[in-house]
């Protein structure tokens, strides 16, 4: 799986300079070989974090700007993206992305697209071994939060998570200990976010995915072959990843605090609503 390469994390600058990195990501769109894809992770990032995880929904602002930006991106060979790891399903009820946005739930392991008339996605199947290991996981997550209140364990097609966000500070590292036991003991990797604990048995990450992503967008945009240029906006250590496979014409983009691998800083939904709506200017306007 694709992580981050340890190295020293850049500061990550503040809103002042980002309006400049944007406007050089999008610089001569119009001329510009390159596909470019604006890819978004939701929770944190578009919508503010929440204690129950279905009644998340965008920012005003961000609602706005995002549906702008996916109108601005009609006739171009830029694609929008949400890449969440909410699983498909949850991430379309919460999001409401526009039409042609493409999704990534459950950190890579499913992934579709929007259509006039609902979701494509790309069937996910186990293997007998992945639901085996699936099944003892659920089970041992279970225990994890057996008895501490506010903790408690959410089913995804390919892995289960521990939410500990209501739970007391004691009951929270103590299942988190055991969550990463059962990890352990099943040989499979423990994502730590915020106040959440996510076990798979898809091998997978957001930057696989953003990778992947690369790709597909470059076909859809007539230019297979070619590299597509990635803004990438995310808030949590597991958009990290993401930020990792970023290089030279790409903008990573951390919404609120905490070290990170990238290069620009926003600090909330708002800010980083504001960056979207240059983006969708410059697209509207290109030169401008």
């Amino acid at each position: 799986m694709t992580r981050p390469e340890p190295r020293t994390a850049p500061p990550g600058r503040r809103d002042g300079t980002v309006a400049d990195a944007v406007r050089a990501f999008a610089a001569d769109a119009a001329a510009d070989p390159h596909a470019r894809l604006v890819a978004l992770d939701f929770d944190g990032t578009l919508a503010p974090l929440v204690d129950d995880p279905h009644a998340a929904r965008m920012a005003p602002a961000a609602r706005a700007a995002v549906d702008r930006l996916a109108a601005a991106l009609e006739g171009t060979t830029t694609r929008l993206a949400l890449v969440s790891g909410r699983n498909l399903a949850d991430l379309a009820a919460c999001g409401e992305p526009p039409v042609g946005t493409y999704l990534v739930g459950s950190h890579g392991a499913e992934t579709g697209h929007v259509a006039a008339h609902g979701i494509e996605a790309v069937p996910l199947v186990l293997t007998s071994s992945q639901e085996e290991s699936l099944a003892a996981l659920r089970a041992g997550l279970a225990d994890a939060v057996a008895g501490r209140a506010g903790a408690w364990v959410q089913d995804k097609p390919s892995a289960a998570v521990l939410h500990t966000r209501l739970a007391s500070d004691a009951d929270s590292r103590a299942a988190v200990t055991v969550a990463d036991a059962v990890a352990e003991r099943l040989g499979l990797h423990a994502m730590h976010g915020k106040d959440v604990v996510e076990v798979g048995v898809v091998e997978t990450s957001k930057g696989e995915a953003v990778d992947r992503l690369r790709e597909v967008v470059a076909q859809d945009a007539g230019q297979a072959g070619g590299r597509t240029r990635v803004l990438y906006a995310g808030d949590d250590t597991t958009d990290e990843t993401a930020f990792a496979v970023l290089g030279p014409g790409d903008l990573g983009i951390k919404v609120g605090d905490g070290e990170t691998l990238a290069t620009e800083r926003v600090a909330d939904a708002d800010a980083l609503a504001a960056a979207l709506d240059l983006l969708a200017d410059l697209l509207e306007r290109p030169g401008g």
